[in-house]
């Protein structure tokens, strides 16, 4: 057992804490991981990380040790307290603790900054899709990252360009996305019951498309994904013009949603304009 498991196991039985797992609570315990989104997040002294999901603050105060200038996003009520009181436990980041933020909230409803800032957090896997969707659709500003420990079938989906998902499409709009560790379930108090893995997704300065082509983008993989295994004709080209669309950019229609380029979804969309 690494010290830092053994840490959250006692501060754990030591409050009488229990988990709620329907809110996907599991308190990452491996170093080596927690290191690694550190790593990932190339965190500088001025850098403004938003951290959802803080839980007890396992990550919380190793993003202390990076910039004082975080703000982490906690659902559970019942958890701040004991925010408060882990992330005093190591003496390295209490001279900080005064100057981060704590926000007792539904992330999802809460107002992402209009200033530059990171995302580096252990979601609720739930969320991550809803999470990606405000970050990136609903959002004034946009973040200049991502760093995700989430559920590693979606982590490969969004990277997975060959045989694409409206996740992938979604990110692609906004940055370049890759898998930096493979994360097993034992790495977390308590265990899920599948592999994890920690997702890197590194936005761009300007987002592919103009905002109305990426609501256009948006509504046209929408309806091509509602049946994935379905020809092109059968869903965009059911649209008033769609198959005169779809031939207006090369694209047969008899392909499937999932073999489309981003480039050639900017294209079709840029076709109803």
């Amino acid at each position: 057992m690494s010290s830092l498991e053994n840490d959250v196991r006692q501060f754990c039985v030591r409050h009488g804490l229990k988990l709620n797992k329907d809110l996907g609570q599991h308190f990452l315990v491996n170093e080596m991981v927690l290191a690694k989104i550190i790593e990932c997040g190339n965190i500088k002294e001025d850098d403004h990380v938003i951290e959802i999901g803080a839980g007890i603050g396992v990550l919380t105060r190793e993003l202390l040790k990076k910039t004082p200038h975080v703000t982490s996003i906690e659902i559970d009520e019942h958890l701040i307290p004991l925010l408060k009181q882990f992330i005093r436990i190591n003496e390295s980041t209490s001279k900080r603790v005064n100057e981060f933020t704590i926000i007792q909230a539904n992330a999802l409803q809460v107002p992402l900054p209009n200033t530059r800032y990171k995302i580096i957090a252990n979601i609720p896997y739930h969320i991550t899709s809803p999470l990606l969707r405000h970050a990136f659709l609903e959002a004034v500003e946009r973040p200049t990252s991502l760093t995700l420990l989430i559920q590693r079938e979606v982590a490969e989906k969004i990277c997975d360009t060959k045989d694409a998902g409206l996740l992938t499409i979604i990110v692609g709009l906004f940055g370049t996305a890759h898998i930096a560790i493979n994360v097993p379930p034992s790495a977390f108090l308590p265990p899920p019951k599948v592999d994890s893995a920690v997702l890197q997704i590194d936005c761009y300065e300007k987002s592919l498309a103009e905002k109305d082509v990426i609501e256009a983008v948006i509504t046209l993989a929408k309806l091509g994904f509602s049946q994935k295994r379905k020809m092109l004709r059968n869903t965009i080209g059911s649209l008033p013009n769609g198959m005169e669309r779809l031939a207006a950019v090369n694209i047969e229609a008899t392909r499937r949603p999932q073999t489309l380029s981003l480039t050639e979804w900017i294209a079709l969309a840029k076709t109803g304009n």
